[in-house]
């Protein structure tokens, strides 16, 4: 699949290279796996010369062994003495650069934590004092957010404050999904919200599922289960990597939640322990999890659901997590005949993201969420406010537009709305077929 949209960052990445002509500048590019940093950094250096060292989980001695051939051949040279740390390579660097204006890309740079932690303020030290008088654009490219904002953004880190640009990636909005499929010939809004359902607007499982030739659910699904399908084991592997020796109750937790268990009390009671660390750390260490409270809650409310913010692995926890005997058996049937059973009704939650995506890509809100009283008594799908125009949007959203009732959602709205007495209320009930107005509004 060819590279797509992220023209601003691109943009960014133009102008440091043009700058970086007078004197050094670096920037960070983060964001989760499969989401393209890579992909977007060298799509930044096409036509140019460039130097690209992953830190990949050895030994520094055998990184900068390695890091050392691929400098001598991409640079045509051939280096003095060994460079046994990476403290010696990145110097070298940086002084061939004082001549010879090249762009550095060092992709998963958190993984000095683990090899060598002195690395950061090696690199800190040889920047300050070269930057001015050297002619490189350095990219860090970082997929464990938390670790690589405290490496930039913790002013008690020695790169504090020395990236010029950081720069966040995220999944591809709805009408980048749409553009992408209509150029591979996809122009079913059906399709559109499969995809979706499956990747999230993650660029690496489009590109699998488009290269792959597939083309609507059941073709998606008959690629993801089969024997070599990267799809099986893809969300399971890059998280026990991150979770380490915890992982099963962080599995456990995930299936839950996947499963519409979305509070903690709920998932207490069916796992019989405290899960207050594991949720925290799933937000705030591992950005799997976002928590959401009604709109307008206050700060303290104990009124809190939680979701996964990945539309795939909500997905794997969901069909492929429980089912890990059906797939060393390659018993593929059974679990595709168990995603087509469920479907429908786990595509109702899907939606109402969907839906929650397109209003937030319109620009026409400054709030979005959601509403719910104790007990969970009186929900509301979704509820989108303009408060600068004093506006106000109550929507239900079912894939059955026949389920969907007008007076119910009135009803469910009295107590919230006394709220919004001088607001405009508009109330939608919003099946599939509903996303076609909103979607021509955006391009």
């Amino acid at each position: 699949m060819k590279f797509y949209h992220r023209v601003s960052e691109l943009e960014l990445l133009t102008k440091l290279e043009k700058q970086s002509k007078q004197n050094s500048k670096m920037a960070v590019i983060l964001g989760k796996r499969r989401i393209g940093k890579t992909s977007l950094a060298l799509e930044s250096v096409k036509n140019q010369r460039f130097v690209y060292l992953f830190i990949a989980k050895k030994s520094e001695t055998l990184l900068c062994e390695q890091f050392s051939k691929e400098i001598e051949r991409v640079l045509d040279v051939q280096l003095i003495g060994k460079l046994e740390t990476f403290k010696d390579i990145f110097a070298w660097l940086i002084h061939y650069a004082k001549e010879n204006p090249i762009t550095v890309i060092i992709d998963e740079f958190q993984e000095f934590y683990a090899i060598n932690p002195s690395v950061y303020s090696d690199i800190q030290c040889i920047w300050d004092l070269n930057k001015a008088t050297s002619k490189m654009r350095l990219l860090f490219i970082g997929s464990i957010y938390p670790l690589m904002s405290k490496i930039f953004e913790n002013q008690k880190e020695p790169l504090f404050r020395r990236a010029d640009n950081i720069i966040k990636l995220n999944p591809f909005s709805i009408s980048q999904i749409q553009n992408i499929l209509q150029d591979n010939s996809i122009n079913d809004l059906k399709n559109l919200f499969e995809f979706y359902l499956l990747t999230g607007g993650m660029p690496k499982y489009l590109d699998l599922l488009i290269t792959n030739q597939c083309h609507n659910l059941d073709s998606c699904l008959d690629y993801m289960l089969s024997k070599d399908s990267p799809f099986l084991n893809e969300g399971r592997n890059q998280l026990i990597e991150e979770f380490g020796g915890n992982y099963a109750t962080y599995f456990s937790i995930l299936e839950l939640i996947s499963r519409g268990k979305t509070s903690s009390s709920e998932i207490e009671s069916i796992l019989q322990k405290n899960v207050s660390a594991y949720l925290a750390n799933l937000e705030k260490v591992y950005n799997i999890i976002t928590s959401f409270k009604p709109i307008d809650a206050k700060p303290n409310s104990r009124l809190q659901k939680y979701f996964i913010n990945d539309n795939f692995l909500q997905f794997c926890f969901h069909y492929f997590h429980n089912n890990r005997d059906a797939i060393e058996m390659q018993n593929f049937n059974y679990i595709k005949q168990q995603i087509e059973s469920s479907i429908s009704t786990y595509s109702g939650r899907i939606l109402e993201r969907f839906f929650v995506a397109i209003l937030k890509e319109s620009q026409q809100y400054n709030r979005i969420g959601s509403y719910w009283e104790r007990g969970h008594k009186n929900e509301i799908d979704i509820v989108a406010i303009n408060d600068a125009e004093k506006r106000i949007l109550l929507a239900e959203v079912k894939m059955n537009a026949k389920r969907n009732s007008i007076d119910r959602l009135e009803h469910r709205a009295i107590k919230l709305l006394r709220q919004y007495h001088d607001y405009e209320v508009s109330y939608q009930l919003l099946s599939l077929e509903d996303a076609k107005s909103l979607l021509a509004q955006l391009n």
